[in-house]
């Protein structure tokens, strides 16, 4: 039999780092309690990454990748299905690396480069919230004034920015727990999608109200 190669040690260290940093929140995680869950030496780990910093930034270049790749996708959606599965896509993402928006303020607090990229990721977000807004608005699924797409934009990349600090605050002890995840994920994708109801045409509206009863049953 053929043995697996083993994984890198800094893919493995990253990987520990992220399911720690999710599960406990960032601040709450050194790099002797990274090296303890990898059952390595602090000098191994240090000299893959010489400080937590280091981590935290090689963790959010990914995130900030495969961010950029998924808001691509808006420039597609044309109706509520569309919409509903770039949201639930987009939510799954940010979940993935959830103690970015846990602990968002505190990091950009003391990261300068968190602090400066996620002004880009804010811009991002927006500008793929208003081609989706503008697609729909296209298709005929959406009857929203032009002048109205910019703030309306902004209120659903804010639900987007602060969905699950909002879940944390109401159960810290469990929101971020991973079984809790297909629940967040729809209450934050419903939501956003909530914003534009007023602006749905009507079998859009009635076909989104029917994709959350749908959504809310499954994780009953």
């Amino acid at each position: 039999m053929v043995k697996k190669a083993p994984r890198r040690t800094a893919e493995r260290i990253l990987e520990v780092t992220l399911a720690l940093f999710n599960r406990f929140g960032e601040p709450n995680v050194s790099t002797t309690l990274i090296s303890a869950e990898l059952n390595i030496s602090p000098g191994n780990l240090y000299y893959h990454y010489p400080a937590k910093d280091e981590l935290i930034n090689a963790l959010f270049d990914r995130f900030e990748r495969a961010l950029n790749e998924l808001l691509g996708a808006s420039d597609d959606v044309r109706d509520v299905e569309d919409a509903w599965f770039f949201m639930h896509t987009l939510f799954e993402l940010i979940w993935q690396y959830r103690f970015l928006y846990r602990d968002l303020n505190d990091l950009l607090s003391k990261n300068r480069l968190l602090e400066t990229h996620f002004q880009s990721i804010l811009k991002n977000k927006t500008r793929a919230v208003k081609a989706l807004l503008d697609g729909m608005r296209r298709s005929g699924a959406l009857q929203i004034d032009s002048r109205e797409i910019e703030a309306t934009a902004t209120s659903m990349v804010v639900v987007l920015t602060y969905w699950l600090s909002f879940e944390y605050v109401r159960d810290p002890r469990n929101a971020l727990e991973d079984q809790n995840a297909q629940a967040a994920l729809l209450r934050g994708a419903q939501h956003a999608l909530n914003l534009l109801a007023p602006y749905l045409e009507t079998s859009q509206r009635a076909h989104l109200i029917k994709l959350a009863d749908a959504y809310n049953r499954g994780t009953k």
